[in-house]
């Protein structure tokens, strides 16, 4: 079964040799520009999505606003996205051993922000590749859910988001 990766988590593309996404850095955080009039109310946070090539051969990355989904909160409803405020990748060249960042802001209910999922869907010279997602929470350092090899860990993040997909695996081969 396919497991969510936790925010800090690198994550290997197979069908691009060398490509690897992390989305890390969620974290509270004002926008640069100012508060979207849309957003008041609601508690901004900053989140990185970087891309990291240690292939052979340059890529061309695109990684923009439709691109990345943020959801919130146990029923996983969409977080709200300042676009004015956020830095994509647009047909960037990424070399190898070379790196591109995007940094998105977005908002939501501050009760809503201890479950945050990310999902991106990186297009790599005009192919699109598989979807991936990232779980959080804000205030968490990176990777806080992340299990050390050769141990279990039976709470965190990472567990919880293993433990309810398992669940509903279960539920729908029992139906």
């Amino acid at each position: 079964m396919y497991e969510p990766n936790v925010v800090g988590d690198w994550q290997e593309y197979d069908e691009h040799a060398g490509l690897r996404v992390r989305v890390h850095r969620l974290e509270p955080a004002e926008p640069p520009r100012g508060r979207d009039d849309a957003a008041e109310g609601l508690t901004y946070f900053r989140v990185r999505v970087t891309v990291e090539n240690r292939g052979a051969r340059p890529l061309g990355i695109h990684l923009e606003d439709g691109q990345i989904d943020v959801r919130i909160g146990p029923d996983g409803e969409s977080a709200f996205l300042d676009w004015r405020n956020s830095q994509f990748v647009e047909g960037f060249d990424v070399y190898p051993l070379r790196r591109a960042t995007a940094v998105l802001y977005g908002a939501g209910p501050e009760t809503s922000l201890s479950q945050v999922d990310v999902q991106v869907q990186l297009r790599v010279d005009e192919e699109w590749a598989d979807r991936r997602l990232w779980s959080g929470a804000l205030g968490l350092p990176d990777g806080a859910g992340a299990v050390p090899c050769g141990t279990v860990r039976d709470d965190g993040v990472a567990h919880q988001v293993s433990a309810f997909l398992r669940g509903q695996s279960e539920e729908g081969s029992a139906s």
